[in-house]
């Protein structure tokens, strides 16, 4: 027998026969643990040793769960049990007495319950026998709304709603939820330089984790200062980050920090009698490996592009986080470009799900998510997005009913013409720029309303609610016909940024019509209009954070400009290697000097230099230069159109749920490998007829070709470019 001690409660453990087993792993309500998970994460920031909670409103997860399954078995079996929090456990209604850790399940249909009750962490339950195991497909309700008459009979009905467990990788007995914890290994200073007793030391690069102190000993004051930059390190009265340790120990230890910091640089002071003997780090991360790839003939794309994945790692951690230093919170626009990101690198589901659920939290909902408008509308998109790229519609099934009210919320926000305008309380962010306007009805955030309507009317179709799914798609054309009939300009050949009191303002900014041009919203007139007009134009006020610049990349390569957005990427995001950024930043702009570009929201070092929107050429290199993505949920069907866009040759993977495309291509050949699921079609254009001998190719006029790619099989293409 062994037995384990979890925090709060006994769990025991007999170790179960030699034979083939299901697997059990722990199951709580689903979004809870994502609730929970991220209340605690958020509440970690401190800005110079000061706590520093997030602004917006936490819920929390429910504290009271039933949980069932019915089994038909053909033999009995024992079960074993561990849970989290008090609970009873009945089989056919029948209650075991006192909290039993093992059972015995007869032969037979029967129904196991267990009802739990835990306030401090989520209520959980592991259940491990043969067949009986806990899993994904256990019922579970908050609330069981059951009865009982005056003879004592229990109600025949309850009205009770019951959702599909949730679950993550916890297939351990001795880890239950509550002890999740990221991984950590060791990790030296590349460069320490001692003064006395204190310490500089140089970590390489930005990284991200806690301080061990060896040796240490002494009576005195131990400070520690974090720097993203050496200039932050030193300067001891404003950087960010520091920890303060009062020290009295007569013999050596090491100690490890409480909290974990962002850095590359950490300056150590010490005074009375303390003294070190070194310091080190625990690096911490997901351990989330890549399944997507990039290289080709420019090696300086190829640095972005590993700078890029190296920041979007150190920002996925229990959630998609914004930025590693400052912040470290679950920001919603933020999150939505991680999960693009993600799907072009990682494909990790699970962070997707963990981020969207701990964004939404619980009901009523009583303010935009983040308290920022168009943050609300990008959870929606995100949604959208997620079941292109999965087909997950098990997930838009449990969790429609908390994306209807979401919608209700913001429908309830109308004004009188039917359209978004801040209120009270909303925070209309759009993007860090100098001057720009939020008043009245912005054209930006009504797209985003058509985009977030339109995801709704998809989730109704999936999940059976025909009527609403007309209502979402009538609300969503209705939205469209006013953003064109409202702000789209003839004259200027683009949609204007606002309408205040009814009236369009003449200001034209990038914002809307860059994301018009991706969403598909526009003519191919309109287009090219703001092609010319607003993208390649000069005169319109300019983007300088990579939050922005991800999508108006994006948009300029939907209209097939990737040699121009390479160079924009070498120059942009280039820049900031050539200043020494071993991650990329919040914000950049090229006219700042020296430590200028440090400072942010009117502090010193208030800037993030490893923040997730920064690592978008992942998804650009991806999506429009291997040029691969979903035409049908879950690349049912999808599309490699390889634009080299001035390169000589490229090659790489992009994930999807069931292995990954493969491709080569250079000037004269391409070479493709489909996935294992779905069927692919190559687009591409050639100056003569191209040769496959392992398909055909199909012209379809003006120099473009297609390949049908079928699932796991290997083409090569000879072509000229």
């Amino acid at each position: 027998m062994k037995k384990y001690l979890f925090t709060g409660f006994m769990a025991l453990y007999l170790l179960a026969p030699a034979f083939a087993q299901k697997r059990a792993t722990w199951i709580w309500y689903p979004g809870d643990f994502e609730v929970w998970l991220g209340n605690n994460m958020q509440n970690r920031r401190t800005e110079r040793g000061t706590f520093l909670p997030p602004f917006w409103k936490l819920d929390s997860h429910y504290n009271l769960i039933d949980f069932h399954k019915d089994f038909d078995l053909t033999e009995a079996e024992e079960v074993a049990l561990a849970v989290e929090g008090k609970y009873n456990v009945k089989i056919d209604g029948k209650a075991f007495p006192g909290y039993p850790k093992r059972i015995r399940v007869p032969a037979g249909k029967h129904k196991l319950s267990l009802k739990v009750f835990c306030q401090d962490r989520v209520p959980a339950i592991y259940v491990k026998g043969k067949n009986v195991v806990s899993d994904d497909t256990w019922l579970v309700t908050f609330e069981d709304k059951e009865w009982i008459d005056e003879t004592g009979k229990a109600s025949d009905q309850s009205g009770t709603t019951w959702l599909l467990a949730g679950s993550w990788n916890f297939d351990n007995i001795n880890t239950p939820p509550s002890e999740f914890r990221l991984a950590t290994k060791p990790q030296p200073a590349v460069k320490t330089t001692r003064t006395g007793k204190s310490f500089f030391l140089d970590f390489g690069k930005e990284t991200f984790g806690q301080i061990k102190l060896h040796g240490l000993t002494g009576k005195g004051n131990v400070d520690i200062y974090y720097g993203e930059s050496a200039e932050e390190a030193r300067t001891t009265a404003t950087c960010e980050t520091l920890d303060h340790l009062e020290i009295s120990q007569p013999a050596k230890r090491d100690s490890v920090m409480e909290l974990t910091k962002a850095f590359r640089y950490v300056n150590v002071q010490v005074d009375g009698s303390v003294s070190i003997d070194s310091v080190s780090m625990l690096y911490e991360y997901l351990p989330v490996a890549d399944r997507g790839s990039f290289r080709c003939s420019d090696e300086e794309i190829n640095k972005i592009y590993d700078v890029a994945a190296y920041t979007l790692h150190l920002n996925t951690r229990e959630f998609f986080i914004d930025g590693i230093k400052r912040d470290r919170w679950i920001w919603s626009g933020d999150a939505n470009q991680s999960y693009l990101m993600n799907y072009y690198l990682m494909f990790d589901s699970p962070s997707v799900t963990r981020t969207l659920l701990a964004l939404r939290g619980k009901d009523p909902v009583t303010s935009h998510i983040n308290t920022i408008m168009d943050y609300t509308l990008y959870w929606f998109i995100g949604i959208y997005d997620y079941y292109q790229h999965t087909g997950d519609k098990a997930f838009i099934k449990q969790f429609y009913p908390r994306m209807q009210s979401l919608m209700n919320y913001c429908l309830g926000r109308r004004n009188k013409n039917g359209l978004l305008e801040g209120l009270a309380g909303d925070w209309v962010f759009i993007d860090w720029a100098e001057g720009l306007s939020k008043k009245g009805e912005v054209s930006f955030e009504q797209l985003l309303f058509a985009r977030s309507l339109e995801t709704m009317a998809l989730c109704a179709q999936i999940a059976n609610d025909a009527p609403n799914a007309a209502m979402y798609s009538k609300l969503a054309a209705d939205v469209k016909a006013k953003l064109f009939a409202n702000y789209w300009n003839e004259q200027k050949q683009a949609l204007v940024h606002s309408r205040v009191d009814g009236v369009p303002t003449e200001n034209v900014t990038r914002y809307a019509n860059m994301f018009g041009i991706f969403f598909n919203y526009f003519t191919e007139a309109q287009k090219q209009g703001v092609k010319q007009n607003v993208l390649l134009n000069n005169n319109i006020q300019k983007i300088t954070t990579p939050y922005m610049r991800f999508y108006e990349l994006e948009a300029l390569c939907a209209m097939g400009e990737q040699p121009y957005v390479l160079n924009e990427m070498k120059a942009y995001w280039g820049g900031m290697l050539k200043l020494g950024a071993t991650t990329f930043w919040e914000e950049y702009n090229p006219t700042k000097k020296g430590a200028e570009h440090y400072a942010m929201y009117g502090r010193e070092f208030g800037k993030s230099l490893c923040h997730a929107w920064g690592a978008s050429p992942i998804y650009l290199l991806g999506k429009y230069y291997l040029g691969v993505k979903p035409t049908a949920p879950a690349y049912a069907t999808y599309l490699i159109e390889p634009k080299l866009g001035g390169l000589q040759w490229m090659e790489g993977k992009v994930p999807t749920p069931d292995g990954e495309v493969t491709l080569a291509c250079s000037t004269k050949e391409i070479a493709v490998t489909g996935t294992n699921a779905g069927t692919g079609t190559l687009r591409f254009s050639s100056k003569t007829r191209p040769v496959c001998r392992q398909g055909e190719v199909r012209a379809t006029g003006n120099g473009q070709y297609e390949l049908t790619v079928e699932k796991g099989k290997h083409y090569v293409v000879s072509y000229q470019l």
